[in-house]
């Protein structure tokens, strides 16, 4: 997870897109002929842009750049101390 990442993708693409986007990711790795590196990526792919899309959507409802990141980062690191 890149927050960077998040962070330009929250600001320039709606979440509509990075939905389709998604889908595509997902069809693409589940093909018997990708093997584990580009699953690999494209896993990477994935978890990033649903970080992006849990930021903007905490974005839509008003709150800030930086304390969307924060709390979403803070959401992540609880689940792994977990």
């Amino acid at each position: 997870m890149k927050l960077p990442i998040f962070k330009n993708l929250a600001k320039t693409v709606s979440v509509e897109a990075m939905e389709t986007a998604l889908e595509v990711l997902e069809a693409y790795a589940d093909s018997p002929a990708v093997k584990e590196p580009e699953q690999e990526v494209i896993g990477e792919m994935i978890s990033n842009i649903c970080g992006a899309i849990e930021m903007k959507q905490m974005m839509d409802e008003g709150m800030d750049e930086r304390t969307a990141a924060n709390t979403f980062m803070q959401r992540v690191m609880g689940s792994i101390d977990k």
